[in-house]
């Protein structure tokens, strides 16, 4: 009776729909990012929020997230032999593939007979998918952060503009260079900015990049020291992302990381991203207000919390 009471749990929880942002163009997903005081917290899933039987940079775990709560998700873009953008984090196939060696030195035909590993490093029946193909699924279902891997900015743009996508992809910025060049080409590009000093700040100021185009990374910790870009960049309607995959994520304890999740939005982020996205959202139910603005560009199934 167990067993069987476990398998329609699980039979259930992937029938769930899929809780979804309602972010029609780039007007609203500006205001979504725009920080106002009373925003909901917003959750990130990094490389998409792996779980066992869930790899990273895969469809299939964008979906088992949203299954579980609204979230965007940070993605890898990456080149192969024959100028293919695939998703992978690491430059090599080793770790998170049943292939071997660099990506760049296969074409995406031979990238097609692999298949995909999860967390712990059980094969599993996913392949890996093309950007374009991610692109179009997310389409009216959430928002994609393109990391800054090997792919070239150009081809970046021109991505988006062949998908005519700026309204649910967004782009990781490490310098205001990289930002300034997509802002000049992609009317109403969203970045995901490293703003982590006063110094980056006006980087940005004197690049010309306009505030509602950026959503900050602070960094990956909780310190008081956060406390003055969190004043900075709120005052410019700002808001501010803290990265948990390499730190709260790999607490041992689950109280910990529930209690560092807490923290995050208790000491002035608006925004986490986690390898753990739905343990997030179960964590900080209590933080999310019972009335925003925001509420209007998530949607939430409470039955599948």
């Amino acid at each position: 009776m167990l067993i069987s009471s476990i398998c329609n749990q699980v039979l259930a929880q992937q029938k769930a729909p899929l809780q979804t942002l309602k972010i029609k163009n780039t007007r609203e997903l500006h205001d979504f990012f725009k920080y106002t005081g009373l925003d909901v917290p917003i959750v990130s899933g990094h490389r998409g929020g792996t779980t066992k039987g869930f790899p990273e940079n895969c469809i299939a775990t964008f979906e088992n997230t949203l299954r579980h709560t609204p979230a965007f998700f940070e993605i890898d873009p990456r080149l192969t032999k024959d100028s293919v953008v695939v998703l992978m984090h690491d430059a090599t196939l080793d770790r998170t593939t049943n292939g071997t060696g660099k990506v760049s030195d296969y074409t995406w035909a031979e990238l097609k007979k692999f298949k995909l590993k999860d967390p712990e490093g059980n094969v599993t029946e996913y392949g890996i998918p093309t950007l374009d193909e991610v692109i179009t699924w997310s389409k009216g279902k959430t928002i994609i952060n393109l990391d800054k891997k090997d792919v070239p900015l150009a081809m970046t743009m021109k991505k988006l503009k062949k998908h005519n996508a700026a309204a649910h992809v967004m782009l990781t910025v490490h310098t205001p260079e990289q930002a300034k060049y997509y802002y000049d080409n992609i009317p109403g590009v969203m970045f995901s900015a490293f703003v982590k000093t006063k110094k980056e700040l006006e980087g940005y100021e004197k690049a010309g990049v306009p505030w509602s185009s950026i959503m900050a990374y602070v960094g990956p910790e909780n310190k008081p020291e956060n406390k003055e870009m969190y004043d900075l960049l709120h005052a410019r309607g700002v808001m501010c992302m803290i990265s948990a995959a390499p730190t709260y994520d790999k607490l041992t304890d689950p109280e910990a990381r529930k209690k560092a999740y807490q923290q995050t939005f208790e000491m002035g982020a608006d925004v986490l991203e986690s390898d753990l996205p739905i343990e997030v959202a179960a964590a900080i139910q209590a933080q999310i207000p019972k009335t925003s603005k925001k509420a209007k560009y998530f949607n939430r199934n409470t039955q599948a919390q």
